[in-house]
């Protein structure tokens, strides 16, 4: 990907729209003190949000220019390949519903439950597998009662409770936090060890 007037991300870092119009705004040229590591800066801005993203390009001596974006920030989230196919639907579609919480905290409580399923927890509720989870050390008794709290926040939304707040892209984006951190915890890490173990 080069810097060029538009960076062509499927999501925009910070409102996660897809397809943003992410527009070139300034840019800049550093070298470090011992002139041995130029790099080109560029900043967009997503014209929904307004949020501005940063990348950078280092300078390739063979074709006398600078390459391609090798750093972007903020990271674009990326749901890993390592994770089942529904939990990641499910996780993927709360990420691009983010601006409608309501329908996002729903979304990530069925990709917590697709994960534990996939596990092997698939009897009672999403309560008792969460419980389940815990009891057999798949996760810790923190990692549970955030599960909980991730339920709780979509069982509201799904029974319509008159009683409960309705959800902003804060409490939507705590849930996406903790599927991720859970997928990354059930399913990326054991995935990595076992690469790293197959190389070695």
């Amino acid at each position: 990907m080069q810097q060029d007037q538009h960076l062509p991300l499927p999501r925009c870092p910070h409102c996660e729209i897809a397809l943003p119009n992410l527009f070139r705004t300034s840019s800049s040229e550093t070298n470090n003190s011992s002139q041995t590591q130029r790099r080109f800066w560029v900043s967009y801005v997503c014209q929904s949000c307004g949020g501005m993203t940063l990348t950078v390009s280092h300078w390739d001596n063979t074709l006398r220019k600078f390459g391609r974006i090798v750093e972007i920030w903020p990271t674009p989230r990326t749901v890993h390949n390592a994770i089942p196919e529904r939990a990641r639907t499910f996780l993927e579609q709360a990420i691009a519903s983010i601006h409608a919480p309501a329908g996002a905290v729903m979304l990530t409580a069925s990709a917590v439950d697709s994960m534990l399923k996939e596990k092997g927890l698939k009897t009672g509720t999403l309560y008792k597998r969460i419980d389940q989870a815990s009891a057999e050390h798949l996760i810790t008794a923190e990692m549970a009662e955030w599960a909980h709290e991730v339920r709780l926040d979509a069982n509201d939304q799904r029974h319509a409770d008159e009683e409960a707040a309705l959800p902003d892209e804060a409490d939507a984006q705590k849930g996406i936090d903790f599927a991720l951190a859970l997928a990354q915890f059930l399913f990326v890490l054991p995935s990595r060890v076992a690469q790293g173990r197959a190389k070695a």
